[in-house]
C-alpha cells in the first residue's frame, strides 16, 4: 500500500456521499465530507472523538446565517497553490469551490473558494481557507466568514473559556449590544451567544472533567463566537438533541464585526489550527496565561 493512501483515502460516507478520510501515524483521523466541505469527525490517537455533531443533524441552514457554501458540493483540488508551511504535512485534501449559474442568482459574484484540511504529525487539525474575487466586470465583494466549530465536551457546565477576559462583544441574545466581559473566564451556566472582538490569537478551552484543553490558533480571523444554546432552546431546535447541549460548546474563529472586502483579483487568507493536549486543573493553580503562550 503506497504512503498516500495511508495518509489520505477516498470512500462514500453517509448517504452515499463522496468523503476523505486523512490519517496520521499516530492514528489521528479526520473525516471531510465534500458536501459542505465540512469536517464531520476528528479523533485522537486514542480514537476519541473530539468534535461534537449532533444525532439530528441537517446540513442545510438559512443562507443569511451560514451562506451558500455548506449546501454546495466541493470538488478536490488537484492542483493547489503552494502552502509552505503545511508542506511536511502528508495527511492533508485541497477542497475548491467555485461560482456557478445556480450560485449568481444569490450570490452575484464569481470567486474561487480553496479549503485545505490537515492533520499535522501530532494529530493537530488545520483548516486553511483562501477566497479569491474573480469577477471580470471590475466589482468588489463583501463577506463575513467563520469557522463553524463544534467542540465535543463531557459536561458544559465544566468547561471554561480562557483568553477572552476583559475584550468588548456583541451580545445576540440583546440584539447585538456591545458589552465588555467583566469575568476572569467564561464558563456556562445559561444559554450564550457572543461575538467576542479583536481576539487573541490562541484561545483555550479547558474541560476539566476529561482533563483536556483544546487550544485554538488562528490568523486573518480577529473575532471569535462562543455559542452555546443550553436546554431550552435546544429542546426548540429540530436539528438538535434535547439534552446534547450539555456535550457541545462552539467557539468559531470568525471575522464577523468588519467584513472583508475584495477587488478584482484580489485574495483573503484565513487560517485555523486546534490541538487537543493533556491538562489538570485546580483552580488556584490554573495559570491560563501558561496556557495560551504555548505554541
Amino acid at each position: 500500500m503506497s504512503s498516500e493512501k495511508v495518509h489520505v483515502e477516498h470512500c462514500k460516507g453517509v448517504n452515499g456521499l463522496d468523503k476523505v478520510i486523512l490519517r496520521e501515524i499516530r492514528r489521528c483521523s479526520a473525516e471531510v465530507y465534500l458536501y459542505g466541505g465540512q469536517v464531520t469527525s476528528w479523533k485522537n490517537a486514542h480514537g476519541e472523538e473530539l468534535l461534537f455533531v449532533s444525532s439530528k443533524l441537517k446540513s442545510t441552514g438559512s443562507l443569511e446565517q451560514y451562506g451558500f457554501a455548506r449546501n454546495r458540493i466541493w470538488s478536490i483540488d488537484l492542483d493547489p497553490p503552494p502552502s509552505p508551511s503545511d508542506i511536511s504535512h502528508k495527511a492533508f485534501v485541497d477542497l475548491i469551490l467555485t461560482h456557478s449559474e445556480e450560485d449568481m442568482k444569490i450570490w452575484p459574484h464569481r470567486y474561487d473558494c480553496r479549503l485545505r484540511v490537515a492533520l499535522g504529525p501530532t494529530g493537530d487539525l488545520m483548516l486553511t481557507s483562501r477566497i479569491r474575487n474573480t469577477n471580470t466586470d471590475g466589482k468588489s465583494f463583501t463577506f463575513r466568514f467563520a469557522y463553524q466549530t463544534y467542540f465535543f465536551v463531557t459536561d458544559i457546565s465544566e468547561v471554561r473559556v480562557e483568553g477572552l477576559e476583559t475584550l468588548d462583544y456583541l451580545d445576540n441574545l440583546k440584539n447585538g449590544e456591545r458589552f465588555t466581559e467583566q469575568e476572569d473566564a467564561i464558563t456556562f451556566e445559561s444559554e450564550v451567544d457572543k461575538v467576542y472582538l479583536s481576539t487573541p490569537t490562541k484561545i483555550a478551552i479547558l474541560d476539566h472533567e476529561r482533563k483536556r484543553t483544546f487550544e485554538l490558533r488562528k490568523d486573518g480571523l480577529p473575532d471569535a463566537v462562543v455559542w452555546n444554546p443550553w436546554d431550552k432552546k435546544a429542546k426548540s431546535m429540530a436539528d438538535f438533541g434535547d439534552n446534547e447541549y450539555m456535550h457541545m460548546l462552539c467557539v468559531e474563529a470568525a471575522c464577523v464585526e468588519e467584513p472583508i472586502t475584495l477587488k478584482p483579483g484580489e485574495e483573503w487568507k484565513g487560517r485555523q489550527e486546534i490541538s487537543a493536549v493533556p491538562s489538570s486543573y485546580c483552580s488556584e493553580q490554573l495559570d491560563p496565561l501558561r496556557l495560551l503562550l504555548r505554541g
